[in-house]
This record gives structure tokens, sequence and C-alpha cells, in this order.
């Protein structure tokens, strides 16, 4: 049993945004009461006191691929930086690189307080000798997160000019369908308490599926027990796409496929309009907000605050670093935080709520009903933070700092009851040596691609 004790600021994670005083007690990896409690015989107790305390951040989209990939096309818009970026880099990434990749970006989510992270990896090819889901769930097991793939996949993919960019990743149909399956058959545990579960998740379903296989692939996952994920409307290449060919912006035109519901979430939806939002509400279809990516790309900001409103299911995603140069939860936060704000005013969104967004709101789009929320019977997954440093002093309310400060430091995480963080560092993580891996992987990723222009370039 373990106790985290004197907590005088807290958030409870809930819609609502709830405070949390007095101590939590976890028992068999569930909060089992919350209050004024004194620690049992026997009873590890964690010193809260000066700290904030929250449920365990969730990551409800990212691409732990890019982590490796930073800092490039960094002036493009979202379509030349597809272009430039992963549809460019991704046949170069060996086992090697993948892993340190996904080691980079988790390390981070973990000490920025995510304790579940949805990766949604789209890379499946016959040109790699190894399986990337495999390395993606090892290195999650390693830090002791909760882990959701969601297996992406094309069997199409776009064409680009530039001869120097390889084709896609394409799979037929069937290969796609078998590499879901497959990863499901292995890693998909449906149980409220999961530690890792498989969503099936074509890169987009506008352009990475043939209309006809919409139904098929929503059908597959489904007599699974699988959730459906994608991207969509992240910018208006999506809306103007399916206006010409089907006479229907995206929401609706997938609505009459068979990809709308409470067991279907999209990344992005920046540009869902007010009739889209309600259908997302109505359908109870979830929207995985990224704030930063979207700012970054110059694409806009989602009507997550919109969505919100309504009742419906919105969770804060970090996406991938290759298109906002982190892993950080608290930098989410507080791009969400402020940026709806700027562009909308100062009521689009209170801290609480992006808090909601960050936890309960994030686990209910992944599934998780037990996640996210400080109550008993919820998973103990908790996060302590630390905020003694100068950018939270002066505070008036203390357990806004996680979301109002733009940094959110961990001093203590658990997930399902046990340690991740511990002090503020993972144990058994060299960050030195993960700096050395990170430099090396990076010199011979540069090194391939110039082989790769060098190749075709004029004689």
């Amino acid at each position: 049993m373990t106790l985290i004790a004197n907590i005088s600021h807290g958030l409870a994670g809930d819609a609502s945004g709830s405070r949390v005083t007095g101590a939590i007690r976890i028992e068999k990896g569930v909060i089992a009461e919350v209050g004024d409690l004194v620690a049992k015989p026997g009873e590890e107790v964690t010193d809260a006191a000066g700290c904030v305390v929250t449920p365990g951040l969730v990551n409800a989209h990212h691409h732990l691929f890019q982590s490796v990939l930073k800092g490039l096309a960094i002036n493009e818009p979202l379509d030349p930086w597809l272009m430039q970026v992963p549809y460019t880099w991704w046949p170069l990434l060996d086992e090697d690189a993948l892993r340190i990749s996904a080691r980079i970006g988790l390390v981070e989510l973990a000490l920025t307080g995510a304790t579940t992270v949805c990766d949604h990896h789209y890379v499946f090819s016959d040109r790699y000798d190894y399986d990337p889901a495999e390395v993606l769930f090892d290195e999650a097991a390693k830090l002791g997160l909760r882990f959701v793939l969601a297996r992406g996949g094309m069997t199409k993919g776009r064409v680009f000019d530039d001869p120097t960019v390889p084709p896609s990743p394409c799979e037929t149909l069937d290969g796609f369908l078998g590499g879901v399956e497959a990863a499901a058959n292995r890693w998909h545990d449906p149980s409220d308490f999961a530690m890792t579960r498989v969503a099936c998740a074509p890169t987009t379903p506008t352009f990475n599926l043939d209309p006809g296989e919409l139904s098929e692939v929503a059908q597959s996952a489904r007599s699974q027990g699988l959730r459906l994920h994608s991207h969509l409307s992240e910018n208006m290449a999506y809306v103007d796409f399916t206006l010409a060919k089907y006479g229907e912006r995206p929401v609706p035109w997938l609505d009459r496929h068979g990809w709308l519901g409470e067991d279907v979430w999209f990344a992005h939806l920046v540009e869902a309009d007010a009739a889209e939002v309600a259908l997302l509400h109505e359908t109870g279809t979830g929207m995985a907000h990224c704030p930063q990516a979207n700012a970054r790309l110059g694409s806009g900001v989602a009507p997550a605050d919109a969505l919100q409103a309504l009742g419906g299911k919105v969770g804060l995603a970090v996406d991938g670093a290759g298109a906002n140069e982190a892993a950080d939860m608290g930098a989410a936060m507080y791009a969400a935080f402020s940026l709806h704000r700027a562009t909308k005013g100062v009521g689009a969104t209170r801290a609480e709520t992006v808090l909601h967004w960050a936890t309960q709101g994030a686990a209910s789009v992944l599934g998780y009903d037990k996640l996210g929320v400080i109550a008993p019977g919820m998973a103990a997954d908790l996060v302590v933070y630390d905020i003694s440093a100068p950018r939270n002093l002066g505070l008036h309310d203390p357990a806004l700092a996680p979301v109002v400060t733009g940094a959110a430091v961990v001093r203590h995480s658990f997930v399902a009851g046990k340690p991740v963080v511990r002090d503020g560092k993972l144990p058994g993580c060299d960050l030195g040596q993960l700096a050395e891996d990170a430099a090396r992987v990076v010199a011979k990723l540069k090194a391939k691609r110039a082989a790769v222009e060098a190749s075709h370039a004029p004689a």
C-alpha cells in the first residue's frame, strides 16, 4: 500500500475542475480512498507537501518515430512538411533509430507527467527487417507506461514530384488488416486497467484508403473489439479534397462509411465546422487535440472548446516531435490554454478544462473509463509535480501551475500504483547515454540522406 500525503493543491481531472486535498491511498494498483487519511502501519508514504497532484496525463496521439526528425522543414506548412519529413525519411529508420527515437519521446513524456501514451505509428514496410510495433511496446514497457498502439498504415500513398522522395509505405488491404490483427492478438487487452492496447488506425481515411475500403476496415476493427483512429481535417486540403471528389465535408462523408461513433477518435480536426462539431458530439466521436503541432505548422486552432462546450469528448495530444520539436505535456497544456484564448477570447477555455483534456478527456477518447480521475476505484495513475522553480512562485492558486506556467516538472509519478518517476528521475534511464545515442542516430540518418540525394544528383 502507498499513501500520497499532505496534498494541499490537487486537481481531480474531471470536467468540473474538482479539487483534491488531504491524501490518496493506493491499494493493488487502484485508488482506494481520498481525503483526510492517516498512514497505516507499514504503508509507504509519499510526501506531496508544497506540490501539485493530478491524475497521470494521457497523450491521445503521438508519432514516436519523429523524435529523431526534429527541426526539419521548420518553415514549411503541413503538406510540404509531410513530403520533406516523414515521407522522405521513413525508409532510413532502422531498428536502432526507431528504438532510440521512441525512447527519447517516452522519456520526455514521462518526465512531464504522461502515464499513458497512444502512438499512431503508420510506417509498416517490407523494407524493414524488424517489427516497429514490438519496438514501441518494448520501450514503453521498460519505463512502466501504459501504451496504446494505433496501428497505422495505408493502401495508397501520395505521389510527390521530388524524385528523392521514396514511394509511400503502402500495404495491401489484406496486409494492413492482417497487421492490425496480429498486433491485437499479441498486445490488445480490453480490460479496464490494461497496460497495452491496440487500435486500428489507417493514416488518413481521405488520402490513404480507397472509399470502398473504409467500411471493411471499420467492420474488421469492430469485429475484434478495436477502436478506430486516424488523422482528419488537419488543414483545408482534407476539406477541399472530399468536397471536390465526393461533394461532402470530411466528417459527414465518413459518417456514411461507418467511421463515426463512441469507438472512434480523430487527431486534429482543425477545419471541422460547427455542423461537423455537432455531428462529432452527437455520435460520441472523440478529438485528439494537438495545439502545438497545429500552431507550428500554421494549420490553426481546432474547435476543441466548441466540442467541449457541447459535452463532447476532447483529449489532449502532443503529436509527433517532427512537427513541434517536443514531447512535453506541460508545454502542450499551456499551448491549449493560451492559443484558444489568443484566437477566441479569454472565455474560450479554463486551466481546469485543459487539465481535464489531458486526463479524463484523453482517457475517454482512448476508451479507458477507469483512468484520468482521482476517485476511489480509479486506476492509481498519479503525478506529483514539483512547483518550487521561480516560475511558479507567487501563484495565488498553485494547483493551476502545471497548466498555466508552461512547465510540468514531475517529482514523482505512479502507474497502477507503481513508481515511474522518483525524485525527478527515471530509474534505470541514463540521460547522458540517451543524449549520446540520439546524436549518433541523427548523424547516421543525415549521412544516409546525403547518400540518397547524391545518388539523384545530375551526372
